[in-house]
């Protein structure tokens, strides 16, 4: 059966080729979550407690140098978030990451994990913790795997070959994204629901001299865009320590393609609980995968999760905000008015 989910998977990732997405209103980047991090530093000694500490006036002449705060200690868990982060800032999110640099970062993580402040982060009274929008800053595998689409995908994987049949998938679909750019990766999760949002990029027009006189070795500067979303329904279980995630829609948002964007508008959309629902019916051996998807760490900034094979997700908090991003501002027009815009200002600057 997992062979059936493969084929319905290619369906709807791979038209990542065509898509890519607006920026959402105060989207953060793994610098400058970073920079949060080490600015919230304080320059005291975390190994001495100062919290009961008097004041004690000392005067100079005419001067009062009585303390007017008491500094206290910094978060353990603070330089453990700051080293992953710079980890994390100069390899992609951990895509580059050579394998003794991943060992560390998995090191780390797992000290943060014993210090998580939330031991049941997503039962009813710590949920509200998890609200909002998340933006992926590390990853142990594909970025992609973060998506609810892929984590149901590997769940219809019933054997360890199934699933290493799966991962091979996954290596070949990065193989097949790698002329193009991944964007933001986002989850926004509301009570109920989980929606991921996994921006691409990718030139529209590879070489000049395949369609013009001119000897360039580079490409035209116009780009694909758009956003792969998926949307699923998410259950705390396991004590408030997980979601189950049942998969819904896969759709693409954003698209700057001149009449697929009208379409993709329209509603077109990959309906995989309505394919699931047919193959239950249809083929005896199949249920619909609801993955499970643990949080091991929750504050109020970090998020760390890890699906059913132990992969590590972490990411950081940008917004409160439990709604999808907007794409209808997006113009469909494979970015020439923004290149055009570029070159005036560039060079013409011709304005009316």
């Amino acid at each position: 059966m997992m062979r059936i989910f493969i084929l319905a998977s290619i369906l709807a990732p791979s038209i990542a080729f065509t898509t890519h997405s607006h920026a959402r209103l105060n989207k953060i980047s793994v610098s400058s979550l970073l920079k949060s991090y080490i600015d919230s530093l304080e320059t005291s000694d975390p190994s001495v407690d100062t919290s009961s500490a008097e004041e004690v006036p000392v005067k100079s002449g005419n001067i009062d140098f009585t303390p007017k705060e008491v500094r206290t200690p910094v978060d353990s868990t603070t330089p453990l978030k700051t080293n992953l982060l710079l980890l994390s800032a100069g390899s992609d999110r951990g895509q580059n990451l050579p394998t003794s640099q991943k060992l560390k970062a998995l090191e780390l993580i797992n000290e943060l994990e014993e210090l998580n402040p939330n031991p049941n982060p997503l039962s009813e009274s710590s949920s509200s913790s998890s609200l909002g929008t998340w933006e992926l800053v590390y990853s142990s595998t594909q970025l992609f795997r973060s998506s609810p689409f892929f984590m149901a995908g590997r769940a219809v994987c019933s054997t360890e070959d199934e699933a290493r049949q799966y991962d091979w998938f996954c290596d070949m679909h990065r193989g097949a994204l790698a002329i193009s750019t991944i964007g933001k990766v986002r989850q926004i999760i509301s009570a109920t629901r989980m929606t991921s949002e996994f921006e691409v990029k990718v030139g529209s027009v590879p070489f000049l001299s395949d369609f013009t006189p001119f000897a360039y070795s580079g490409g035209w500067p116009v780009t694909i865009e758009g956003s792969i979303v998926s949307s699923a329904d998410i259950t705390p279980c396991l004590d408030g320590t997980a979601w189950e995630i049942f998969m819904d829609t896969v759709e693409i948002k954003g698209s700057n393609i001149p009449g697929l964007r009208q379409i993709l508008d329209a509603g077109v959309k990959l309906g995989s609980r309505d394919l699931g629902s047919f193959l239950e019916t249809n083929v005896d051996s199949y249920t619909n995968p609801k993955p499970i998807f643990r949080t091991t760490y929750l504050d109020d900034q970090i998020r760390i999760s890890r699906d059913q094979d132990n992969k590590v997700f972490v990411y950081g908090k940008i917004s409160d905000e439990t709604d999808a991003s907007d794409y209808s501002g997006i113009m469909a027009d494979l970015g020439v008015a923004k290149l055009l815009e570029g070159f005036n200002d560039a060079v013409i600057k011709y304005y009316i």
